[in-house]
């Protein structure tokens, strides 16, 4: 039983140090929820629907967390941020009303 119980508690152990360790690394293009959430605290009460693509392209890929290949962008990719973004700018929005 203990040996049962100590296999348990290695493998728990081994699942939280990858999920923690898969936490700190950086934000990837296909991370659009993520993504918007830290350009809309760098950039508040930005309409994000006004900001052109290849100046979001940027912003992406300047940000600190960022940690993917430039050019795997795509305008999917960056529509799908966009949208993200511009979901939490509608929230943020009707809260202040």
């Amino acid at each position: 039983m203990l040996r049962k119980l100590d296999g348990a508690l290695a493998s728990l152990l081994t699942i939280y140090y990858q999920v923690g360790s898969a936490n700190q690394m950086g934000l990837k293009w296909d991370q659009a929820d993520d993504l918007a959430e830290v350009l809309a605290e760098n950039h508040p009460g930005l309409n994000p629907l006004e900001v052109r693509f290849v100046d979001l392209r940027q912003w992406v890929i300047d940000l600190d967390e960022f940690d993917d290949d430039p050019a795997a962008s795509s305008e999917a990719k960056l529509e799908a941020i966009q949208m993200a973004w511009n979901e939490l700018y509608e929230d943020r929005t009707e809260d202040d009303e």
